[in-house]
């Protein structure tokens, strides 16, 4: 879902966007950056280990109100950090996380149980 660069979106608007992003997509990656063109090594390494087990990835670019999507996410997981996976609505991991259940041999297991 490509929502359009930061036109002044407040806490709420962003805290509704990510709602909605996890209830309408079984798999979404909050990174920075876009599914084409990643903005940090982390968000190019998730979207990388996401795509060899699964075709339907969610991606929102968080760059354009990055405090607010932190804040969002974190009520979500706990996390604050950038970037992070949820299978289902259910928080994942950031790429270390996932770096590690592709190499135990369960990430696909993780994303295709979506």
């Amino acid at each position: 879902m490509d929502f359009p660069p930061n036109q002044g979106l407040d806490q709420d608007e962003v805290t509704e966007q990510v709602e909605t992003v996890l209830a309408e997509n079984e798999v979404v990656l909050f990174m920075k950056g876009t599914e084409l063109m990643p903005q940090c090594g982390y968000s190019r390494k998730a979207l990388g280990l996401l795509s060899e087990h699964c075709d339907d990835i969610e991606t929102v670019d968080v760059l354009q109100s990055l405090d607010e999507y932190r804040q969002a996410l974190e009520a979500h997981s706990g996390w604050e950090t950038i970037p992070q996976t949820y299978v289902d609505g259910e928080f994942v991991g950031g790429s270390d996380i996932l770096e590690e259940l592709h190499e135990r041999g369960e990430l696909a297991e993780t994303v295709n149980a979506a």
